[in-house]
């Protein structure tokens, strides 16, 4: 990484923001793609956020913004365009000034989850998936699954209201391929957890573990422990499997791809 009067800026923001470890890895990934750039982090509280968000867009060399928990749906609100995932989601973790100066937002969680999978060997399109988690991160993958052509989604969440919502928002964008579903695996390709469920020792298993078997994709965004109850029970039965280290490294190379321009991004 080079640091001198042409770098360009592009800081993450978040509060709290001590636990965020994509700084360095991000500041790599650029320069392996030829743009001098770091990423540096800012602890931004929500009653501060739009206050720092206009400063900071006062500066000539920063090219975009990085925002994670609790700021993706306020970031959405300030851009000037959104994808079309990120307008489904109601909110953006990435933003990029524009040549005409407009701000275009884009979500990566779940392109990186999709993609950890496919790094994985793992097949996407026509695939019947069970997901485990409707909330933020959960609401990404679903959309993006469906987006790049899994024939149906079911969708288990506690909060069945939750659930109930965005089921009803995926039906409206892809009509007729997203239900909702419970924690039996059986019957679906691919199975997602998109819950904190694993990160303690005494969770319980987001699906019932007793019914995977080889053939399924099992996939978790938990990345500590890296190698999750979830996880271990799947390797066990034969399944093939993605960490959340796969999810991580995606939404990395698909952040990198979206501020150097690269195909196929925003």
């Amino acid at each position: 990484m080079r640091l001198d009067g042409e770098t360009r800026l592009i800081p993450i923001l978040g509060d709290p923001i001590a636990q965020v470890k994509s700084p360095a890895l991000l500041g790599r990934r650029l320069a392996e793609a030829g743009l001098n750039a770091i990423v540096p982090p800012a602890h931004v509280r929500p009653g501060d956020f739009a206050a720092v968000v206009d400063g900071l867009k006062r500066i000539g060399n920063l090219d975009g913004f990085i925002v994670t928990i609790p700021h993706k749906f306020a970031a959405a609100a300030i851009c000037d365009r959104l994808s079309d995932r990120a307008d489904f989601l109601g909110a953006a973790n990435v933003l990029r000034r524009q040549a005409d100066g407009a701000w275009l937002g884009d979500h990566c969680d779940g392109q990186g989850y999709v993609a950890g999978i496919r790094a994985e060997g793992g097949r996407i399109e026509g695939r019947s998936v069970l997901l485990v988690g409707a909330g933020g991160a959960g609401s990404a993958i679903a959309y993006e699954f469906l987006d790049q052509g899994a024939g149906s989604i079911a969708i288990h969440d506690a909060d069945a209201a939750r659930r109930d919502d965005l089921v009803q928002r995926l039906t409206a964008r892809f009509p007729g391929r997203a239900q909702a579903g419970g924690p039996d695996p059986a019957g679906h390709d691919i199975i997602a957890n998109a819950t904190p469920l694993g990160m303690g020792p005494d969770d319980p298993f987001p699906v019932d573990p007793r019914a995977l078997h080889p053939g399924q994709f099992v996939t978790d965004c938990v990345t500590r422990p890296e190698v999750t109850p979830l996880i271990a029970r799947a390797r066990a039965a034969g399944c093939a499997t993605m960490t959340g280290l796969g999810m991580f490294d995606g939404v990395a190379a698909r952040m990198v791809a979206f501020f150097t321009r690269q195909a196929g991004a925003a």
